[in-house]
């Protein structure tokens, strides 16, 4: 390699930062999850030396592995999960449709692909476990908008979904985008609205109208990527959500986000997460639709009987 492109790796190198690593468990939660709990967005990272990340990442999480992560979902009572593909991989899925196959848990997988992945591919996939299509709106949203259109008719006739990463709020023909692409479509993270903007925000009260009208799906999981506060209990995020549930409670999902990469408050405790969704959502009936019937309809589980 040229000395000056190696010295341009090297800055590149130094300056992806490094995430912190997910705390160890605790203790158990006050109460376990529902039996049938589908935790519906997670992540496995490495061993680092067996599954390289991309060059061009944002960031260099540590090791998470699905040992630790099939341990955590024990404590808590999760049976079911689905692994979400996460950007320092790119679109090299290999790591987490490996997971799919090694976990003893039944578990979906929603990948990252390219517009032109061909037909064979997609089938291929759809056998190791793959329901879904991540696309990242919070960065190049024009561009993205765009590759969501072909990969909306890609993934049509095999009944997979589009999970967006994106901030509702800075987009403005939010219902037109989502009604013509004619495939589910899943917000993650409560749609990332910053908290200090309120659930009277034009692109929030637009997800809420589409969820009302059973357009979209939300994940109630990342509280602390909207939050104003650096510690649990992350108050400010419970507008949001006593505000999609009053909207359209089948039409919401949950999910742990282990190991929770790259954030920008102190590492949470994975307990007190679960017993604040558990303080947050009380009924059972409601924790039982968020929690299992909606990932059983969306992400094709048959329904629970264990």
């Amino acid at each position: 390699m040229p000395a000056f492109l190696s010295g341009r790796m090297e800055v590149l190198i130094l300056t992806i930062p490094v995430c912190a690593p997910a705390r160890p468990l605790s203790r158990a939660p006050k109460r376990k999850l529902p039996r049938g709990t589908v935790d519906c967005h997670f992540h496995v990272f490495g061993p680092a030396e067996e599954w390289p990340y991309a060059p061009g990442r944002s960031y260099t999480p540590p090791d998470a592995t699905l040992a630790d992560y099939e341990r955590l979902a024990q404590t808590f009572g999760i049976c079911r999960s689905v692994i979400i593909q996460p950007s320092p991989y790119g679109m090299d899925n290999r790591r987490s449709l490996q997971a799919v196959s090694d976990s003893r848990l039944e578990m979906r997988a929603v990948l990252v692909v390219e517009p032109t992945v061909s037909d064979a591919e997609l089938g291929e996939y759809h056998r190791l476990g793959a329901r879904g299509v991540r696309l990242n709106l919070l960065f190049g949203a024009g561009l993205a908008v765009e590759t969501a259109d072909v990969l909306a008719r890609r993934i049509r006739d095999l009944d997979w979904h589009l999970q967006f990463l994106a901030d509702v709020s800075t987009i403005d023909d939010l219902p037109r985008l989502v009604q013509r692409l004619r495939v589910p479509v899943v917000f993650d993270h409560l749609g990332h609205v910053p908290a200090h903007k309120g659930t009277r925000n034009a692109g929030f009260q637009n997800l809420l109208a589409l969820v009302r009208e059973g357009l979209a799906w939300v994940k109630l999981s990342g509280l602390y990527r909207s939050t104003g506060l650096a510690n649990t209990p992350y108050d400010d995020t419970r507008p949001f959500i006593d505000a999609l549930i009053d909207a359209n409670p089948r039409q919401l999902l949950w999910g742990t986000d282990w190991p929770h990469p790259s954030i920008a408050v102190p590492m949470p405790d994975d307990t007190d997460l679960v017993d604040q969704f558990g303080a947050w959502v009380e009924d059972e009936a409601l924790q039982q639709a968020i929690l299992v019937d909606n990932p059983e309809r969306l992400y094709g589980f048959e329904p629970y009987v264990g």
